[in-house]
């Protein structure tokens, strides 16, 4: 066992144990944000272990899960959008991770990306580690606006289908 698996099991720990519960209970866009939260923990996690056991595959399959994974929180969101205009985020629990979401991204993407940056070395590996944190970050903010209504647009597309 190693520094880098032993990062990955504290990551799912602490990661995903939230992102049950909060999928597991409550309303809807407490279990869509909780989704985003664990392709965050997900596709960290798989660039840990890829580290870990050297199997850069595993960064391949971290780099799918930070494209479709913001991608399939917007579907959902698409999916759910009258059940989450008809229910506004009133729900605290759901406030409280809307507001965290980014600055938890912001804060962790970075500190598991960079050290395994230095790990890898210059070159495509480097760059492919910084493409996936760019993605994880981008997607999360996008993700965020998006489930709380701040993204501009978000709010005509529910009022032209009612017309």
């Amino acid at each position: 066992m190693n520094g880098w698996l032993l990062a990955a099991g504290l990551l799912l720990l602490v990661g995903f144990a939230p992102t049950v519960w909060g999928a597991a209970s409550g309303p809807v866009r407490r279990r869509i944000m909780a989704q985003n939260l664990a392709t965050l923990v997900a596709c960290l996690t798989l660039l840990l272990l890829a580290q870990g056991y050297a199997r850069p595959s595993y960064v391949d399959l971290g780099l799918v899960l930070a494209v479709l994974g913001p991608a399939g929180t917007l579907v959902y969101a698409r999916l759910l959008a009258d059940e989450l205009a008809e229910r506004p985020a009133r729900d605290r629990i759901a406030r409280a991770l809307d507001r965290a979401m980014t600055p938890i991204a912001a804060l962790v993407v970075p500190l598991v990306v960079l050290p395994l940056c230095v790990a890898a070395g210059p070159g495509r590996a480097m760059v492919k580690l910084l493409v996936i944190g760019v993605l994880l970050i981008g997607g999360t903010i996008v993700s965020g606006r998006v489930l709380s209504g701040r993204l501009a647009g978000a709010g005509e597309t529910a009022g032209a289908a009612d017309a």
